[in-house]
Order: C-alpha cells, then sequence, then structure tokens
C-alpha cells in the first residue's frame, strides 16, 4: 500500500506491501529500523519468533522518544520485559502489525518526533 503526504524532513516510508517496505524511493526486502536520520537494516531478525531481548535494548543507543515496533504481517506483542526499561525512562513504545507501525512512523515524523521505528519484515 502506497502512502501519501505532505513532505516532511528525514527518512519518510512511501510503500509497504508484505515482504517489502520503501524508504525514500529505496526497496527495502528485509527487518529495518527507521529514525529520521537512519536507516539500519542488519540489526532485527527477520521474524518475530527470533525477536531478543537484547534486539530492542540496544534501541536506547538512538535515543529516541518514541518506540513504533511494527511485528510482521500479524501483530504480536513482545515479551513485557523486553519493553519495560524503556516505559522507565519515559520512552513510549507502541506494538502493531508492520503495516500500521509504518503509517504511525510517518505521523511521528511529520509531528518533528524523535521516532524509532523497528520494522520486521515478516
Amino acid at each position: 500500500m502506497r502512502f501519501s503526504q505532505d513532505q516532511t524532513e528525514g527518512n519518510t516510508i512511501s510503500a509497504y506491501a508484505p515482504g517489502e517496505i520503501i524508504i525514500n524511493d529505496q526497496v527495502i526486502r528485509t527487518s529495518v529500523i527507521v529514525t529520521p536520520e537512519q536507516i539500519i537494516t542488519d540489526w532485527l531478525p527477520e521474524r518475530f519468533e527470533e525477536l531478543a531481548a537484547t534486539h530492542l535494548a540496544r534501541l536506547e543507543e538512538l535515543t529516541p522518544e518514541v518506540i513504533v515496533i511494527g511485528t510482521g504481517n500479524t501483530l504480536h506483542f513482545p515479551d513485557p520485559r523486553y519493553t519495560a526499561g524503556f516505559l522507565t525512562q519515559g520512552i513510549g513504545v507502541e506494538v502493531m502489525d508492520t503495516h500500521a507501525a509504518c503509517r504511525t512512523y510517518n505521523i511521528l515524523l511529520s509531528e518533528d518526533r524523535n521516532v524509532v521505528a523497528a520494522l520486521l519484515i515478516d
């Protein structure tokens, strides 16, 4: 599905389809972390079942205000222990399927929020 939105500063997700995310007209076919300044393709597993606490804990290095976790084609909730540390630091965490996470990332980006999206491609 293509997303349309006003011109926004930073990395913008322009489309999502199962197995593929388009960021700044670049086709990504692997799980990806997107921030306004970075696209990181070597951090996350491909599937939710492979997600470990260490994958999410490293997101703290990006100093986000909000973390959006896209869990693939289906909504899954990670173990609450994986995200509890963010909440105690005042970092918001939203979990949703990857399609919804792409839209949410773009909305938060357009609001100039310091958002990090961890998007599983599965």
